[in-house]
């Protein structure tokens, strides 16, 4: 065993107890004693102008700001077994939506003014077909009919089929 590693042995309380002190979090504590560890051991220490335990502590200080470095760069990371909910990018979903989304909004460029302002007031404000009404200055009757004209001709123009109207 070489002399690190013997020294090593009987520091890695201090060291640990020296990174819970940085970081506050018990898992990313152990992660710096262990790369702390691994600098050491990995490194052929020629200077002696500091102490053994003071090169570790420095070392383990060092990883914990490359850390934080890292971090300010990369941005928050997230536990993905705590985030289940998260899926994984398939690589065809994306671009097919946008390619859908790019041919709706294509059709809906494509119907009539009158059609066109109230599938948007209705469809993407979310307004009651009253207020829409209200807003346009119609009748009611008349919001439903070219609400209805204007999906199905957009349903058409997308390929949606009947059953899947907006």
């Amino acid at each position: 065993m070489s002399t690190i590693a013997s020294s090593l042995v009987p520091m890695l309380p201090r060291l640990r107890r020296y990174a819970l002190a940085l970081c506050k979090v018990g898992d990313i504590a152990d992660d710096l004693v262990q790369t702390a560890c691994e600098k050491a051991l990995a490194s052929q220490r020629q200077t002696l102008d500091l102490s053994f335990d003071a090169w570790m502590f420095r070392i383990l200080r060092n990883s914990w700001i490359d850390r934080l470095r890292r971090q300010k760069t990369r941005g928050e990371e997230i536990d993905i077994v705590e985030h289940s909910d998260i899926g994984a990018f398939d690589g065809f979903s994306i671009p097919e939506n946008r390619l859908v989304l790019k041919k709706t909004m294509e059709a809906i460029g494509r119907l009539p003014q009158d059609q066109r302002e109230l599938l948007l007031l209705v469809c993407v404000e979310e307004l009651s077909y009253r207020d829409a009404a209200e807003v346009l200055d119609l009748p009611i009757g008349t919001v439903m009919s070219r609400l209805a004209r204007a999906r199905r001709k957009l349903a058409e123009d997308v390929g949606i089929e009947a059953g899947q109207l907006l």
